[in-house]
């Protein structure tokens, strides 16, 4: 288990894993509490989380939608997945758009996205002149089937 340490904004809440077996953790909406985010269709908002995180170096934060939000209301994370990097100590934001065909209520403490904590390598990129054949080549886009 990797410790990731988080300095929170008075009130907010720490992200939570829902079940034993969660990949990912929930993360909630920070604003003042009379306050709300209204994404009408089509519309994307930058949520606040009140969290600031010191994740391991090797490691990142990836971002991404709820399920239960994608399906029942058409939000989602817009940069699915968002990358949070291990030298990043500003607030997390989430930004969510609507795609759906109803207005979308954000309040505080509501469950808007959700955390997963992955290791990353950082590569090497040489300059080639050439690059070695593959079964693929260059076909993109749907060229491996529908």
């Amino acid at each position: 288990m990797v410790s990731v340490q988080v300095k929170a904004s008075p009130g907010a809440v720490l992200p939570t894993y829902a079940t034993a077996g969660s990949a990912g953790a929930d993360v909630y909406a920070y604003m003042d509490p009379d306050t709300a985010i209204v994404l009408e269709p089509g519309d994307t908002a930058l949520v606040p989380t009140g969290l600031f995180l010191e994740i391991p170096h090797g490691y990142e934060a990836q971002i991404r939608p709820r399920s239960g939000l994608a399906a029942r209301y058409g939000i989602t994370v817009l940069n699915t997945p968002g990358t949070i990097d291990s030298d990043y100590r500003g607030e997390v934001k989430i930004i969510l758009i609507n795609h759906g065909q109803q207005p979308y209520s954000i309040s505080r403490g509501d469950r808007i996205a959700q955390m997963v904590i992955a290791p990353v390598q950082q590569a090497s990129f040489v300059p080639a002149d050439d690059l070695q054949d593959s079964h693929r080549g260059s076909g993109g886009f749907g060229s491996t089937g529908k």
